[in-house]
């Protein structure tokens, strides 16, 4: 949490005392930006595997990502088919009726649900999609008999609007989002 990087660095170093004991496999974050990481990589052991980011065709954030790919973390994307977009605050356009995505869908037979989570792929990262539908989580693992050209990659690419459809990490603070825990 930025407004309290302390108690973050506090907790992953308990994180990296769990791995070390092999109590898990893996540690990561999630919605760290450049200035974060950069941050707890001065004042960590263990790199994150993995940090969980908002990523889909109209928020992007190629500055996290290229920087997780140089420092070898896995870029996963939640709301990797821009969900938060038009579930949140209804300001952005839905991207699955966006006519880019729409038409190379149309191109592949496949949903434009599925092209979006295609194109994280193709992009090395990994997504995570949420539905509780299961015509819809059978749909979202549908996307392994299909690539996307470098033209529809470059189509996709091209419809980053820079504008974050869920919360500023920076905005995230104890007074805001911080609940008690009860001891165990």
């Amino acid at each position: 949490m930025p407004s309290a990087f302390d108690r973050t660095l506090e907790a992953y170093r308990a994180l990296e005392t769990l791995l070390a004991d092999g109590k898990v496999r893996a540690i990561g974050v999630s919605n760290f930006m450049v200035e974060h990481l950069t941050t707890l990589l001065d004042h960590a052991t263990v790199v994150p595997a993995v940090n969980q980011i908002e990523c889909h065709p109209y928020f992007q954030q190629r500055d996290v990502q290229a920087f997780n790919a140089a420092h070898g973390i896995l870029t996963q994307a939640w709301s990797p088919i821009g969900g938060i977009t038009f579930y949140r605050d209804g300001t952005h356009g839905s991207t699955l009726d966006d006519p880019v995505i729409g038409d190379i869908a149309r191109a592949h037979g496949k949903t434009p649900a599925q092209v979006m989570l295609r194109w994280g792929l193709q992009h090395g990262r990994s997504v995570i999609p949420k539905s509780t539908k299961p015509s819809r989580i059978a749909e979202n693992l549908d996307v392994f008999d299909f690539e996307l050209s470098a033209e529809q990659m470059t189509a996709i690419d091209g419809l980053d609007t820079g504008r974050r459809g869920g919360p500023d990490p920076d905005a995230i603070t104890l007074e805001a989002f911080g609940r008690e825990i009860p001891e165990a």
